[in-house]
């Protein structure tokens, strides 16, 4: 039998033991996709990731996201941890950058020399769909509308999968939220698409330098609250910049997420415009916490 060695990795905590849990399988041999979605349950982190076998297409490494309930084309832990394990157990030479063939394309995921255990990829221009009515919003996440940032939309954004952001107004609300599945269900019943996972935010943090602190629940992925989501905050970050949350359109902060569930999480978000249009980037920082092989 096939030995498939895999990696488990903490993305976007600042060291052992937080962040959030990855799993990155390098498969001895092909791999049936239900036998991925098998194994990605039996870790039942928020994602689990297969690296291709063979060597690199046209310099980009295939590789497939599962959550524990189903596969999904992109998310950001995983891209980041990812290419962390390709770069350090797989690549024959440790470069600055890896790319990875992803089901929405390919992604570059960067290492500067000065930091190397810092990892950041650049994430498609935010795309923005339908807003939704502020006490619906808030019934999703058992808040009221008073809770929510009057100014502020909550509206669909993806830059690659998907949430809805919710605008809360304080941290005090933000430790009082928890995802309402009643409300969930009816409220997506008729979306195409189904139903969304969820993002809540506000302007205030368990340190002052952090400038957001964040939480996300995704019951539709089988992951009840998630401790750290790149792609999220990606979306995040494009918001942040078309509303100029903070005043401006460029974007360079800290977001702390995880911490109401005991894995405290910083992303860095960084939004400028450049000679391709919004560059949005997400960086954390990496950290391998073990290694094996399926049996």
């Amino acid at each position: 039998m096939a030995k498939h060695r895999f990696y488990i990795v903490d993305v976007f905590g600042e060291r052992k033991y937080s962040g959030n849990q990855l799993a990155v399988v390098l498969p001895g041999g092909p791999m049936r996709a239900a036998d991925m979605q098998a194994i990605a349950r039996e870790f039942n982190f928020a994602e689990t990731t297969f690296v291709g076998v063979g060597a690199p297409k046209c310099g980009g490494y295939p590789v497939r996201i599962f959550t524990p309930r189903r596969e999904v084309p992109f998310a950001g832990e995983p891209t980041l941890g990812t290419a962390f394990v390709i770069r350090n157990h797989v690549a024959p030479r440790k470069s600055a950058t890896v790319d990875l063939d992803l089901a929405i394309g390919r992604t570059r995921v960067a290492f500067p020399a000065k930091d190397p255990g810092m990892a950041w990829m650049r994430q498609r221009a935010a795309e923005f769909g339908p807003v939704h009515p502020r006490a619906a919003a808030a019934s999703l996440i058992g808040l009221a509308s008073r809770d929510l940032a009057s100014r502020f939309p909550a509206q669909e954004v993806s830059t690659g999968l998907p949430f809805l952001l919710i605008p809360v107004k304080s941290l005090e609300a933000i430790r009082r939220a928890a995802a309402n599945r009643e409300a969930c269900r009816a409220h997506f019943a008729g979306r195409p698409g189904g139903e969304l996972p969820l993002f809540l935010f506000c302007p205030e943090a368990y340190d002052p330098a952090h400038r957001i602190n964040a939480r996300m629940f995704a019951d539709v992925f089988g992951i009840p609250e998630d401790p750290a989501t790149g792609s999220a905050n990606g979306c995040l970050a494009g918001y942040l910049a078309r509303y100029r949350y903070f005043g401006s359109e460029a974007i360079d902060l800290i977001v702390e997420q995880g911490y109401e569930i005991g894995r405290p999480s910083l992303l860095r978000l960084s939004v400028q415009d450049g000679p391709e249009g919004q560059a949005i980037k997400v960086g954390g920082r990496v950290i391998e916490v073990a290694e094996g092989r399926l049996l």
